[in-house]
């Protein structure tokens, strides 16, 4: 659990990081319309680090947090391209695989 925990506290951060952070040489007014119409990408990247801080802590409502977050992301994998779609197949599974275990079931089930 710790390790997929930190997959997505990490990946969650850079990817918030980089999409807050200014780049290039945009106006101001540029750059609030553009964090203004893109914030649900914001608002998932907040999800998945969030979903790993309390999964790490053993609460189970976080584990089903980012078993939807990675449902969701094979869905837009799907609107971009095949490839992309296999990707987060592949990562869904092998994270629900570890996620539902009978030890991470008993992990989550403790807390």
């Amino acid at each position: 659990m710790t390790i997929i925990s930190l997959i997505f506290i990490v990946f969650g951060s850079i990817a918030l990081l980089v999409g807050l952070l200014p780049h290039g040489d945009i106006t101001a007014a540029h750059r609030m319309a553009e964090l203004t119409s893109h914030w649900y990408v914001h608002v998932s990247r907040i999800l998945m680090i969030l979903g790993g801080v309390f999964m790490m802590y053993g609460f189970n409502w976080a584990r089903w947090l980012v078993v939807v977050w990675i449902a969701f992301h094979i869905v837009v994998g799907a609107l971009h391209s095949a490839f992309q779609l296999l990707t987060h197949v592949l990562i869904f599974s092998v994270i629900l695989y570890f996620l539902f275990r009978p030890k991470a079931s008993a992990y989550f089930r403790n807390t």
